[in-house]
């Protein structure tokens, strides 16, 4: 008789674990440290996402799996590969930056947040967000996404007596829950006509369904996306994305940008490629549409922001995250239509690598304007060029690269990479579509760009710029220029290896 107990592997673990466990730390020194020793915890947060950052050197020398059945090895719950560390380097790496960006906002909110709890949250969130990518069975899969979610809710809302805040958490809330229900009956729809919950399992029985069980499982399929996809902030699952951002603190409209997304699109691709690609013919167009549809409304979106409007700058940054995530998706359903699916995804990654570094970057530029002006209109930036030259020169670098266009060459190299994986996928019309969104986006990207190199208005400020919003500014600069000079190692990196 087999044994039941199975073996831990705490390396494979260490990322996520990590960071849950300096969660659990902060939140218990938060009861025993004065008001005045409070930033303390917002170091240790820093500290304790850097080391669960570096803990992925020690994995990437081959594939690791834990919590595996005894009688299928192939069968495991957490599987280390680089998909896996390349996701899990993108989360940690984008809480990392937002941690940054969050130690400058909590000290400039005088106590309207709680430090100890909203350090929590984070480090909580982050530990979801790098199980996700590892998780190999439906049931973790859905509790990382929760993990994950549950505390970006209380962060949104967190701000205290803000009627904004607690009226974007409550959307993001009621939507988001609806979403996840959707998904659980999907995954028991998938569990009632495979019995099993393991991805590998589930590609393999789900060919073999009975024929009476075959509309059961379409709809599991199509109700599991539908949770993902709202994480990804795909249309029509994309309402709740402008007004959370505006309602949040700036550095969880950043992290939910990035993180968050990061969060969507690995479930989203473990789901297809690895348990369902056997109903290619089912995801493939559906999610083909949705791409058509996400980045046309995102940009459609962003394109209608009016400069002097409050908090423009934060709004055109959230519709235009909505396009982003429409030309994340193409990869994934040409994944759908390609033989080579795991090149396809491969440039889902990359895309994903460029987009994190800059638009963190772009949201730690507006960080630094929101501090003289609250408002955060598009209009404030405008000759930001004369009080703050490196700011503007960078923010204008950041929005080149997401609208594709020299010198941001990263942009422009992973929107041919994606454009590239809907041509050889035989998807012309969604390439084209692509093209005519790229185009939309040239316009607000551009002329958001022009804005800060015009005369100022008024006497330009000038005000010391907190350290650890000057080394988020830096490090997402350092990045997207070095990648810039060099971008095939993007996509060298984000070779996914899946198969």
């Amino acid at each position: 008789m087999s044994s039941l107990v199975q073996s831990v592997d705490w390396l494979a673990i260490a990322p996520p674990t990590l960071a849950a466990v300096v969660g659990l730390v902060v939140l218990v020194a938060d009861l025993f440290i004065g008001e005045e020793k409070k930033a303390v915890l917002g170091w240790a947060s820093v500290a304790g996402l850097a080391a669960s950052a570096l803990m992925l050197l020690p994995l990437l020398d081959g594939d690791r799996a834990t919590f595996c059945l005894t009688g299928d090895a192939h069968a495991c719950s957490y599987t280390a590969d680089r998909f896996t560390l390349v996701i899990q380097f993108l989360v940690l790496g984008g809480a990392l930056l937002a941690a940054l960006l969050s130690v400058t906002a909590l000290k400039d909110a005088n106590k309207e947040i709680p430090e100890g709890e909203f350090w929590f949250l984070l480090l909580s969130s982050a530990a979801g967000a790098a199980l996700l990518p590892a998780s190999r069975d439906l049931a973790t899969l859905i509790v990382a996404l929760e993990v994950a979610s549950l505390p970006a809710f209380a962060l949104v809302g967190i701000k205290r007596g803000d009627k904004k805040s607690s009226e974007a958490a409550l959307k993001f809330f009621l939507s988001s829950v609806t979403a996840t229900a959707v998904s659980l009956m999907g995954v028991s729809f998938v569990y009632a006509t495979t019995g099993t919950l393991y991805l590998t399992q589930i590609a393999d029985k789900i060919q073999h369904v009975d024929g009476q069980f075959h509309t059961l499982a379409q709809a599991g399929v199509v109700l599991t996306l539908v949770g993902f996809a709202f994480k990804t902030a795909a249309v029509p699952f994309h309402f709740w994305v402008p007004d959370t951002y505006v309602g949040a603190p700036l550095p969880i409209a950043a992290y939910l940008s990035v993180v968050g997304k990061a969060v969507g699109f690995s479930g989203l691709i473990l789901v297809t490629v690895v348990a369902l690609p056997s109903y290619a013919d089912v995801w493939g167009p559906a999610l083909a549409a949705l791409a058509a549809l996400t980045m046309t409304v995102g940009n459609v979106g962003a394109l209608r922001q009016q400069a002097t409007r409050a908090y423009s700058a934060v709004r055109l940054l959230a519709w235009s995250s909505v396009g982003q995530a429409g030309y994340l998706l193409v990869p994934i359903a040409s994944a759908g239509y390609s033989k080579d699916a795991d090149k396809a995804v491969g440039s889902t990654v990359a895309y994903a690598l460029m987009y994190a570094a800059v638009n963190l970057g772009a949201f730690a530029v507006a960080a630094l304007v929101a501090r003289t002006s609250p408002l955060n209109r598009i209009s404030d930036y405008r000759g930001l060029y004369a009080s703050r030259p490196l700011s503007a020169l960078l923010l204008g670098f950041f929005l080149l690269c997401l609208a594709g266009l020299p010198p941001g060459i990263i942009g422009l190299f992973a929107k041919v990479t994606v454009f590239s994986a809907a041509v050889d996928a035989g998807l012309g019309w969604l390439a084209v579509i692509m093209a005519v969104n790229v185009v939309i986006a040239l316009f607000y990207y551009l002329q958001w760009t022009t804005l800060l190199f015009r005369a100022p208005e008024g006497e330009p400020e000038k005000h010391r710029v907190p350290a650890p919003l000057t080394a988020a500014i830096a490090l997402t600069a350092v990045l997207g220029i070095a990648l810039s000079g060099a971008p095939q190692l993007v996509l060298r990196f984000s070779a996914t290896g899946l198969f």
